[in-house]
């Protein structure tokens, strides 16, 4: 199902502070994690702040929750990969879930990316916690439309799905990721997940518990890391409030390199130098070389 994904990407207002790491720190020595849901969301809201740190030199790590398993397909050619589709050689995605690493992998490349894993994979697996649904990883959840109006897993979810997950499983494997990075700052959703997608919301709750785990580690073999900053992702969507913003203003054609790795899931205008870009839906919206962000956390509670 078509979804509006993320109108806008928020803005900066006055005194909105141009960095995300906490103060004293050398961005060439820093190490910033970005947690997503799906391939795909870490180039369209946060590959200018992800190209600007790794320009930077700091450490530059994402951790993806799902391989995008239930995304729609826009190019007609690869139409057979998407679930439901004449042709589609699986009914869970698997095939639509592979295709999308490889996007990935070249949307690291434009970015600069210096490592990136999935939930279930090292150092986000935490194996004492293991994985409930046997899979040792989380699925896309997919997303429909429920009676309320507001988004909801698919209706066939998967029991492997992120969003079926115990909520304590799934932060243990973020804060095992966590406490390996050491990160100065974490990046993830705000609690509307943008705009509502189910996994979103589940990565930002997720993400807000792992901090807390990864604080302390007494069960573990791995020492506390308690991050400094935990920031959430602004859009249009989210209210105006009084938590303390953050703005990335970076490089315009590194954030497109990184879209246009995403062939299944992006249209970008055909202008090279130009600002526009559709999803699945076919609403043209604006590609902002500006990331807005809003402070979730702030360590040594």
């Amino acid at each position: 199902m078509a979804d509006p994904r993320y109108p806008g990407g928020g803005h900066a207002t006055e005194g909105a502070v141009e960095t995300l790491l906490p103060g004293g720190v050398d961005p060439a020595r820093a190490r910033v994690l970005w947690v997503h849901a799906h391939p795909d969301d870490e180039a369209i809201v946060t590959g200018v702040s992800i190209g600007y740190y790794g320009a930077l030199g700091a450490t530059t790590v994402l951790l993806t929750m799902t391989r995008g398993e239930r995304g729609e397909v826009i190019p007609p050619a690869l139409r057979h990969l998407e679930v439901g589709q004449p042709g589609c050689p699986d009914t869970d995605g698997t095939a639509l879930g592979l295709y999308r690493v490889g996007e990935l992998d070249a949307a690291a490349a434009a970015m600069g990316l210096t490592d990136r894993f999935f939930a279930g994979e090292p150092p986000a697996h935490d194996p004492a916690e293991g994985f409930a649904n046997g899979a040792n990883k989380y699925v896309d959840s997919g997303m429909s439309w429920g009676p309320d109006g507001r988004p909801q897993p698919a209706e066939d979810v998967s029991p492997a799905a992120l969003t079926a997950a115990h909520p304590q499983e799934a932060a243990a494997h973020v804060a095992a990721a966590i406490r390996a990075v050491r990160p100065h700052a974490v990046i993830t959703y705000d609690d509307d997940g943008g705009y509502g997608h189910p996994d979103h919301v589940a990565t930002h709750g997720v993400t807000l518990r792992a901090v807390d785990l990864a604080a302390s580690a007494p069960d573990t073999a791995q020492d506390a890391w308690d991050v400094p900053l935990t920031w959430g992702i602004e859009s249009d969507v989210n209210p105006s409030d009084e938590r303390p913003q953050a703005s990335i203003h970076g490089d315009l054609a590194v954030k497109r390199a990184a879209m246009a790795a995403h062939a299944t899931q992006i249209t970008l205008g055909e202008d090279p130098q130009g600002t526009t870009y559709e999803l699945s839906n076919g609403v043209p919206q604006t590609l902002s070389v500006t990331e807005t962000f809003r402070l979730l956390r702030r360590g040594g509670r």
